[in-house]
């Protein structure tokens, strides 16, 4: 599996994903908005897009679905449930399905509902396993609900899936949030000396070469997998006396998910 992460460079701060079977040069794109880049990275490396994932119905991940399927006839898939919000798809998806790229390549659907109600993130059967994760999981951060999403959906699938995944899975995320991110885990984690590391070498990062960071990354510098930090839970105990001195990891989430909303 050969991935390209294509810095769009708008305001939205979006990435673009080409995944290509290094035998056929069979292409999926994934949220291909800015599709005249898309088009430009494959044609550059002798790749054929032949199918176009959206990791769910917003605008800026389905924007450039016509222009890439005018240029190559590519099929689009997404979650079955968003068939009357993406137009023209060709296959909905949904847990467990899997999606061939060429002879090599298999990505798993995984039903990720959170960001929005018919979200699907990738899960790729490699040795290193990659996941393609739209805007559930950023690097360092979770995905808002504001647009057709709920917080407790999106609890429920860090818990159970995301946090499922092996500490060697690569991350790729639908948008660059790193430095925001850390900044808010620093907020709420004064005393994370990693995540303050992370900060200092990558405040100046170029998006167009990104930092990848591993599921073992965000375990350490993610406030979202970091429920039972005694930093975390004491700092909105007294910011939020009705919580109490242990609230569960739910309450934390929803807290913590709230306060991003506004930080």
């Amino acid at each position: 599996m050969i991935v390209e992460q294509i810095w769009t460079g708008n305001a939205y701060r979006n990435f673009n994903y080409l995944v290509a079977c290094p035998e056929t040069g069979d292409a999926l794109a994934i949220d291909p908005l800015d599709f005249t880049k898309c088009l430009r990275v494959a044609s550059d490396r002798g790749w054929s897009i032949t199918q176009i994932l959206n990791t769910h119905e917003h605008g800026d991940h389905t924007g450039g679905n016509k222009g890439v399927v005018k240029a190559t006839g590519a099929k689009i898939i997404a979650h079955k449930n968003a068939k009357d919000r993406i137009p023209n798809m060709d296959r909905g998806v949904g847990a467990g399905d899997i999606i061939k790229v060429g002879k090599t390549v298999e990505l798993e659907c995984l039903d990720t509902p959170g960001h929005t109600l018919c979200h699907i993130c990738l899960l790729s059967h490699t040795d290193q396993p990659g996941l393609f994760s739209g805007d559930t999981l950023f690097n360092a951060g979770a995905g808002n609900c504001h647009n057709g999403g709920h917080p407790a959906e999106l609890f429920e699938t860090f818990k159970s899936q995301l946090d499922a995944l092996g500490d060697d899975t690569l991350i790729y995320p639908g948008h660059d949030y790193l430095i925001n991110n850390l900044a808010f885990t620093l907020d709420r984690e004064p005393d994370n000396d990693l995540a303050r590391q992370m900060m200092s070498d990558y405040e100046n990062q170029d998006p167009a070469d990104a930092l990848v960071t591993s599921m073992a990354q965000e375990r350490d510098i993610n406030t979202f997998f970091r429920l039972h930090s005694p930093t975390i839970v004491a700092k909105l105990a007294e910011e939020f006396p009705e919580l109490g001195d242990s609230p569960d990891a739910r309450a934390v989430f929803l807290k913590l998910r709230e306060l991003r909303n506004s930080w």
